[in-house]
């Protein structure tokens, strides 16, 4: 039987999550990668154990997450209802809707019907009466913003998630958004962009909205899915994203162009006393908007790797100048 680590809270560092009563630890878990039909249930237990023992208490899936679609959350309610069932209280569980999950015209994107419905499904697979946030995935262009905003409005006020957030909306989308949620008299609770430090789009129009709203930001993809490491610097691994038929990273996508930016990256990484991997996670957290930044893992050590990130968060304005020499 697994008994949680005792000091689990010492280290992590917490933040309040926008202008709302929820903290967040630093350094979330997503489960978008290695936890579908085509992995272990054994090394995502290990992973999800090793992450709560270091205080990681938010975990972050979606109905698409896998392959296939949905087993991602069903490996999670395994997990849950072996190990974490006693700490459900201290859970932070997220997961989203928007992207194709099944045939038809009620498969995807934001009507009411399909966010219910799949919310609905998810809390099945994962054995949950509630999440604690459920995301809009992405802006449907044939929707009403009303609708998916009313929508999500609805599963708040049947009890199904306690929080509500956005996930991959622009700036301007995100206005919108949040506008229409207070009109209905629920606060958006975060938005979670792609940013890292070889993608910076959000700095542009989403954080200032964030920032101005009192919504926080938790980061996915902040290391890139793996660029910004060591981990392609030599070629593809053959157990790499980028080598995975089922990858969302392709191989193309690798190009020397950013390996060279890499290289530039992980000499300052170095000259800071840290891996490139924690200095990448620390960049991104050096934000007050940054809530957490979400990290993927494929092995326990991985996510140990991660968290020691935390050690050092604080850059001098010579090293934030030099990685924007390189980055912009």
């Amino acid at each position: 039987m697994y008994i949680a680590a005792g000091n689990r809270y010492e280290t992590m560092k917490y933040r309040r999550c926008g202008r709302s009563g929820l903290m967040l630890p630093a350094i979330s878990l997503g489960l978008w990668h290695n936890f579908g039909y085509h992995d272990t249930e054994v090394n995502g237990r290990e992973m999800v154990r090793r992450a709560y023992d270091l205080g990681i208490t938010h975990f972050d899936l979606a109905n698409n997450y896998g392959p296939p679609p949905g087993s991602a959350e069903e490996m999670f309610g395994k997990i849950l209802k072996d190990d974490l069932a006693p700490y459900r209280d201290e859970l932070i569980i997220s997961t989203k809707a928007g992207y194709l999950m099944w045939p038809g015209p009620y498969g995807e994107w934001g009507s009411r019907k399909y966010l219910v419905a799949s919310l609905d499904q998810s809390l099945k697979r994962m054995g949950l009466e509630y999440v604690d946030i459920f995301y809009s995935h992405r802006p449907d262009p044939n929707t009403p913003f009303e609708e998916t905003m009313g929508a999500l409005e609805q599963v708040v006020r049947q009890g199904k998630a306690l929080y509500v957030g956005l996930s991959n909306y622009s700036g301007e989308q995100t206005s919108e958004a949040v506008k229409i949620l207070k009109e209905l008299k629920v606060h958006c609770l975060i938005h979670q962009p792609r940013y890292n430090m070889l993608d910076r789009k959000a700095e542009s129009d989403l954080m200032g909205v964030l920032g101005n709203e009192g919504v926080g930001c938790i980061a996915f993809c902040p290391l890139a899915q793996g660029v910004l490491s060591d981990k392609y610097l030599d070629g593809i691994p053959t157990d790499s994203r980028a080598a995975k038929p089922t990858g969302y990273l392709k191989a193309d996508q690798v190009t020397e162009e950013k390996l060279s930016k890499v290289r530039k990256l992980r000499q300052i990484a170095q000259n800071r006393g840290q891996s490139l991997v924690q200095m990448a996670l620390a960049w991104v957290l050096r934000d007050e908007r940054v809530t957490s930044a979400l990290i993927g893992a494929s092995r326990p050590g991985q996510v140990e790797e991660n968290v020691k990130a935390l050690e050092k968060l604080d850059f001098s304005v010579q090293e934030i100048k030099e990685i924007d020499a390189i980055t912009l």
